[in-house]
């Protein structure tokens, strides 16, 4: 059988540090990634997992839709839409450049596979500045986006519940771990809502033309995904349930 092939989009920052010593300061910056536990978990269940950070996303990210056939499952976590939207080429050089969400639209209408994870770069995101509502991202995604900041910080942690039984959980026989935070979410009419926090979702399905996609409102790397979903037992089977349910496995 053909090994599913996920391109995994975003995850990755810089962060720059400032010590102010007295009269005297100097800048550190570091760049770090936080794709290490959905990558595990996908490569142990022996899906191929492709990973292409934010920085390298704003060139390379597919510009054709022959292109993201070369994937099963296209996933974006914590990238924002002017990385993908904006080719530095438009951007810096005031070429044309394709419409990379439009080719993204395409994809998954001809039955591809598109995942959204949350974060403060996902869906409207922290400020609204991940900026896909109102986009062609928010139109193949079975939720509605809200205009404004869509974050939901839970520091008391908690535990989301089972909406309905689905061949995702097939397998989880255990209650899911806290969260810490989440990204508010409308589900569609049409679409499926499989875990909750109470009122909002955490996880909604879609059948999206030929394709499907999905939403998970949480982030899969710390603060809004802490040691104990990162580190549960059913980890990687959840993920590889996802995927293989939107690649039609």
């Amino acid at each position: 059988m053909k090994k599913l092939k996920v391109l995994f989009v975003g995850e990755s920052w810089t962060v720059m540090v400032t010590h102010i010593k007295g009269a005297d300061q100097f800048t550190q910056t570091f760049y770090e990634e936080g794709v290490k536990w959905i990558k595990a978990a996908l490569e142990s269940e022996d899906i191929e997992f492709i990973h292409m950070p934010c920085h390298v996303a704003m060139y390379s990210f597919p510009t054709t839709v022959s292109e993201m056939e070369k994937y099963d499952c296209i996933i974006f976590s914590d990238i924002g839409y002017n990385s993908i939207m904006l080719h530095p080429d438009t951007s810096q050089r005031c070429l044309r450049t394709p419409n990379r969400l439009e080719c993204l639209k395409q994809y998954v209408n001809g039955g591809g596979g598109f995942l959204m994870i949350g974060g403060y770069m996902s869906f409207s995101g922290i400020e609204a500045k991940a900026h896909y509502k109102g986009t062609l991202v928010e139109e193949i995604l079975p939720v509605n986006l809200l205009e404004s900041d869509d974050r939901v910080e839970i520091p008391q942690g908690e535990n989301p519940k089972v909406a309905s039984r689905h061949t995702v959980l097939e397998g989880i026989d255990q209650d899911f771990p806290h969260f810490l935070s989440y990204n508010k979410l409308l589900p569609k009419e049409g679409s499926e809502t499989i875990l909750s926090f109470k009122q909002d979702p955490l996880l909604v399905l879609w059948d999206c033309g030929k394709g499907r996609t999905a939403a998970f409102a949480a982030d899969t790397a710390p603060h809004g995904a802490p040691p104990a979903f990162l580190d549960w037992k059913y980890f990687p089977l959840f993920w590889g349930n996802l995927v293989r349910w939107l690649c039609k496995e």
